[in-house]
């Protein structure tokens, strides 16, 4: 099946119980046995296993061509039992430019592990063989990256590291198994934050790794998910579905709609910079369009002429746009980066640069407000 059907029908079998086309939500926490004591069904406590989550998984391998998913209760949940597999000692890669979570799990819990990373520009290829250390053993992608929207050669990278025997783990959140699946590149894991594109609607956490073939690594982490309980609950599960059928089409108006709000801004005269990888002017153009199928996902960075006062403005005046955290849902947000709370401090984000998660709005009520909210910013 190709991905637009598989999106649709993997995991939401016909209900044998009733016929039902769409899939229950099962909330039992237990599950009864046989007379002999076995579980025939499969199911016996649902932090170890529950029929939506099962279908979640089943649903998610497929659409990123692996064989094995594990569903987590959120993004940071994912991540966090990726590099739990680490042993002390450890060592890992990561982008220079990425998820602000991601940075704060290793520089925060970490430690107590003795596992160190190192900060390194993976768009830069040049960067990426001298940041090797005989105890790499992860080299953590994303691509597009955050907030940046910076392009790595995931399949150069990943040869890299598997010659320095280091595992290759992206985070492909930004623009989801539409746009790219890294397993084709050679990845041996994919994370997401399922709370962004794939449940699509602001309403729900979640996480999922997937591996390209069953083995310990993955097997480590399914531990981690079941002994940890970091599992996400039946109807976190079958919203996740749920928002799976939808993705294909959602996404194609997501890209469509950042594309036109892109170009729309690239050279405003209140706009210092446009980081959108669809843009002839990005620095990964040409790249992206090797590695990304169908469109460049729907996340734009501005930069804004004015600093950090003019650019708090404009997320302040915006009407259609919602100020606030977080991407991937039908509606517009805009965000000012370096004033999340999810950051922390010391990030090194540029105070001019706002994120535009761009939703399902009409691109061109979409480009009126932001456009609005510039000239009403720069009036201040």
């Amino acid at each position: 099946m190709r991905l637009q059907t598989q999106a649709v029908h993997v995991g939401h079998e016909v209900d044998t119980a009733s016929g039902a086309i769409a899939k229950p939500i099962n909330l039992s926490v237990t599950f009864k046995n046989d007379s002999d004591g076995s579980y025939p069904r499969g199911y016996f406590y649902s932090s170890k296993g529950n029929p939506n989550r099962n279908g979640l998984e089943a649903a998610f391998a497929a659409l990123e061509a692996g064989r094995v998913a594990v569903a987590f209760a959120s993004g940071c949940a994912a991540i966090t039992a990726v590099l739990r597999t680490l042993k002390p000692g450890d060592h890992v890669i990561i982008p220079d430019d990425v998820f602000q979570g991601t940075v704060r799990i290793l520089r925060e819990v970490l430690p107590k592990w003795q596992i160190t990373y190192s900060a390194i520009d993976l768009s830069r290829m040049a960067s990426v063989g001298p940041a090797f250390r005989p105890n790499t053993k992860l080299v953590w992608m994303e691509t597009l990256s955050n907030p940046l929207l910076k392009v790595t050669d995931l399949k150069e990278v990943s040869d890299i590291a598997h010659s320095h025997g280091a595992l290759s783990v992206v985070d492909n959140s930004f623009v989801t198994p539409i746009f790219q699946q890294p397993l084709h590149d050679g990845v041996d894991l994919v994370v997401h934050a399922t709370t962004k594109y794939i449940g699509g609607h602001g309403d729900v956490l979640g996480g999922v790794v997937v591996a390209a073939e069953a083995g310990p690594r993955i097997d480590e982490i399914r531990q981690i998910q079941s002994l940890e309980g970091a599992v996400p609950s039946p109807f976190d599960c079958w919203l996740i579905h749920r928002g799976i059928q939808t993705l294909p089409c959602r996404m194609r108006v997501h890209a469509a709609n950042a594309l036109a709000v892109a170009q729309a801004l690239e050279g405003h005269r209140s706009v210092a910079a446009v980081h959108y990888p669809g843009l002839k002017s990005h620095p990964h153009h040409a790249l992206a369009n090797r590695q990304l199928v169908g469109g460049y996902g729907g996340i734009v960075s501005v930069q804004v002429r004015g600093g950090r006062d003019v650019s708090i403005a404009v997320c302040r005046n915006v009407k259609i746009f919602k100020n606030a955290t977080s991407f991937g849902a039908i509606e517009s947000l805009i965000q000012h980066q370096a004033s999340s709370p999810t950051h922390g401090t010391g990030t090194g984000l540029a105070e001019d640069l706002l994120r535009l998660s761009v939703g399902l709005e009409h691109q061109d009520d979409l480009i009126e407000d932001i456009n609005q909210a510039l000239a009403t910013a720069e009036a201040l």
